[in-house]
């Protein structure tokens, strides 16, 4: 089993920046593809974007182009960078794993690990 660690959040005006970190520890990080999910309130939980092993990534078209999605494995972490934040982004953001299979898979249900989560709060 791995055990993930969202950090980094915060409350932060709009057109501000933030990088999110996911610290893996238990079992390698290597073998899995790591996804980004987000919860506001009364909303369910979304996909943000996921990144394959390979380096692959994929991106929820309200934050393409915005936020970007990286890893190392070598240090078991994994990384959002957030820019140009709009208060929609405000939700509690957290870092899943999965094991690799083919693409990139944007359900939550799919992916085994979870983080506790990581508030980030986007003012106008």
């Amino acid at each position: 089993q791995v055990q993930l660690v969202e950090s980094g959040g915060g409350s932060v005006p709009a057109g501000d920046s933030l990088r999110l970190s996911c610290a893996a520890s238990g079992r390698s990080f290597s073998p899995y593809a790591m996804g980004w999910f987000r919860q506001a309130p009364g909303k369910e939980r979304e996909f943000v974007a996921a990144i394959s092993r390979s380096g692959l990534t994929h991106y929820a078209d309200s934050v393409k182009g915005r936020f970007t999605i990286s890893r190392d494995n070598a240090g078991n972490m994994g990384y959002l960078q957030m820019n140009s934040l709009k208060p929609e982004d405000t939700a509690v953001y957290y870092c899943a794993l999965r094991s690799p299979g083919y693409g990139i898979v944007t359900t939550a249900g799919e992916y085994a690990y979870w983080g506790q989560g990581t508030q980030v709060t986007v003012s106008s």
